[in-house]
């Protein structure tokens, strides 16, 4: 076996540990657990016998997972509504499904947030509510708050937003704005009821209440800041008419903030998130006899910009032992054209390392934890120091396909990608940067 294939293999394996690692069961073991009536999430204790009705909704990637599992614990003490972009083989007992879209919302999206908020707006004091948040909510569960606005419209909006460029926690921003249940929109709907978030958080570890458009928290971003934020990107002219003149009257309506009473018996508890990959990655690293070290200062950087100063970081550490690895999770940004080819921020980025690392004992893999990458049906790819030769011998233009943003077929070409299938979770992408 070459040195580059044995690099792009130890890549893979450590990639899927990370994934394995970083499993809504594995986090449900240690912070969620039910016993004799009570339910213990993380530091609280919730008798579900004291409450005269406890209603469970979950919606995102992990959305049947995460309430398979507390439906598993609590048994038909618990109803509720799953909203899941993959399909399942079977439904829970007690629960309504529907099946939102992603990455943009369908007529199931809205039908599940009409659902939600009708479900929530039925409870009282006496009732729990217990949220089951996972990324991709953003798209699965959504209504708009301005009745003029259409599917149409709102489709658009959504693919204006993911190919603006602007880092996750600023699309969200705005798409909270537009939500009439995100940005804590949730919360207030089930206001008077006690409630409990329970999140596998797919953002920055900083900005939790961006996690889904944070339906349940109390929102930290402004009108003021989605009127920048559509200004800096340029979004304005791709919008629909009823979005862009929202924006033109400056007629947005602020969301609830921390002081709203929604929140005075809320709680929220981050059971999972990007943080355990990196670490699970950097352990099968070591055991690989790799100098292991995690930067994620790179995040929501663009890609180009993120992928020179990792390439630089590997090179540096390598100096002074046989083997080094950088573990980076996060996302990368990258700004799409409306004639791109088919592929993702992972692959894109991982062809741009190609070229920058030709000729180099140096393997790159960038992958998504949900399985799958951009408009591709893997979850990412894997380049080394022959990636740029293997590409031309087999008659393909690495400089053409990176500048179309068609990334997949080169790599599915070399048998570079990395396909895992929907996994049924989200906690960013890890890019694992291995040389020896």
């Amino acid at each position: 076996m070459s040195i580059a294939h044995s690099m792009r293999s130890a890549a893979r394996e450590i990639f899927l540990h990370a994934l394995a690692e970083a499993s809504i069961e594995k986090a449900f073991d240690r912070h969620v657990y039910y016993q004799r009536g009570v339910l213990r999430v993380c530091d609280d204790l919730y008798d579900l016998s004291s409450h005269s009705r406890v209603v469970c909704i979950s919606f995102g990637k992990a959305a049947h997972r995460m309430a398979e599992i507390v439906a598993r614990q609590a048994g038909t003490t618990v109803e509720g509504i799953v909203v899941d972009p993959s399909q399942h083989p079977y439904q829970l007992p007690g629960y309504r499904y529907f099946a939102g879209g992603h990455p943009q919302p369908n007529e199931e999206s809205v039908r599940a947030a009409e659902a939600i908020l009708k479900s929530l707006g039925a409870l009282n004091p006496q009732s729990l509510a217990i949220f089951l948040i996972s990324g991709g909510g953003s798209a699965a569960a959504e209504k708009p708050v301005d009745s003029e606005i259409s599917l149409p419209d709102l489709i658009a909006t959504y693919k204006t937003l993911v190919n603006s460029g602007a880092p996750i926690a600023q699309i969200n921003a705005v798409r909270k704005h537009l939500s009439a249940v995100k940005g804590g929109r949730m919360a207030k709907a089930a206001q008077g009821a006690q409630q409990v978030s329970i999140l596998v958080s797919d953002v920055p570890e900083n900005a939790l209440d961006s996690l889904s458009s944070g339906p349940t928290m109390p929102d930290s971003t402004t009108v003021e800041d989605c009127y920048r934020i559509v200004h800096e990107h340029n979004m304005l002219p791709d919008f629909p008419e009823p979005v862009r003149e929202l924006f033109e009257r400056r007629a947005l309506e602020e969301t609830p903030k921390q002081d709203d009473p929604a929140f005075v018996r809320s709680r929220w508890w981050k059971v999972l998130s990007n943080e355990t990959a990196e670490k699970a990655a950097a352990a099968a690293a070591a055991k690989h006899s790799f100098a292991v070290e995690i930067d994620h200062s790179c995040d929501d950087w663009d890609y180009a910009r993120a992928a020179d100063y990792l390439l630089d970081r590997v090179r540096k550490l390598r100096r002074g032992v046989a083997r080094a690895c950088i573990v980076s999770g996060g996302e990368v940004t990258v700004k799409v054209p409306a004639s791109a080819g088919t592929g993702g921020r992972n692959q894109h980025f991982a062809l741009y390392c190609a070229q920058k690392i030709a000729g180099e004992n140096i393997a790159v893999l960038s992958a998504g934890t949900d399985g799958i990458d951009g408009t591709s049906p893997a979850a990412g790819a894997v380049a080394d120091g022959t990636t740029l030769e293997r590409a031309q011998k087999a008659g393909l233009d690495v400089a053409a396909q990176l500048s179309g943003f068609d990334s997949f077929p080169l790599f599915e070409k070399l048998g570079d990608t990395i396909q895992t299938g929907p996994t049924g979770n989200n906690v960013r992408d890890l890019r694992i940067l291995l040389t020896y």
